[in-house]
């Protein structure tokens, strides 16, 4: 896969450091700005493919820096904002964003915006396999093999593997688990998760009681160790 670079421009560093690390686990290169002046110095110096702008931001705003940009690049760009008035939609892409997202956003969400941009750029393939130390999970196939071993998993279980495996290293809470993957509110999860849970570590774990690729975390959920 060609190798890809965004660039983030968002004045709090919490939504920047969280958009980069989604970018990044699709294999994605990042650079950050926490405004149109040093978004614009970046551009200056480096290839980018694609920039997440926020439109509220101190010095000089997301508007202005889309004039800037405009007058030099034709980069997709996808515009932020806490506003949901149709007016600021509208401005943002009349100035020339080619997308909208509107804070708070699901991530997930915003990743499938971006690849939506990269299609039309006409060479982004998603990733289809993902290998976590020899526990290598085939997307398009459905399938998930360990050390060259074919695993085989129950539809809810490879579900389970498949959402913490594409997002390896973050934490899911069981009500997340449950949400995602049966697709219906998470109420008295606790027991069902475990259960699965247990019956995949018992499938892809050496030892079952000390677990390398499914982890607890204890009080929050859990994660696939990458």
């Amino acid at each position: 896969m060609n190798e890809y670079v965004v660039l983030v421009v968002d004045d709090e560093q919490e939504i920047r450091n969280g958009i980069a690390i989604y970018l990044k686990n699709e294999g994605i290169k990042v650079f950050t700005a926490k405004d149109g002046i040093e978004a614009i110095e970046i551009l200056n110096k480096e290839k980018v493919h694609l920039i997440i702008l926020d439109i509220m931001m101190p010095r000089q705003d997301g508007i202005s820096t889309t004039f800037k940009i405009r007058e030099q690049k034709n980069i997709p760009i996808i515009m932020l904002s806490a506003k949901s008035e149709d007016a600021d939609k509208v401005l943002g892409l009349q100035v020339g964003a080619d997308d909208y997202v509107t804070k708070p956003f699901n991530p997930l969400e915003l990743i499938a915006r971006v690849k939506s941009q990269f299609v039309t750029l006409g060479t982004y393939e998603e990733k289809k396999t993902i290998d976590i130390r020899g526990l290598v999970l085939d997307i398009e196939a459905k399938s998930v093999t360990l050390d060259g071993g074919f695993i085989k998993l129950t539809p809810i279980e490879y579900k389970i593997v498949e959402l913490l495996m594409k997002n390896a290293g973050r934490v899911f809470s069981i009500h997340d688990i449950y949400e995602r993957v049966w697709n219906e509110p998470g109420y008295n999860a606790e027991n069902t998760v475990a259960v699965h849970i247990r019956k995949i570590r018992e499938k892809i774990e050496i030892e079952p009681k000390n677990p390398r690729y499914v982890k607890v975390v204890w009080g929050l959920g859990y994660k696939m160790e990458k």
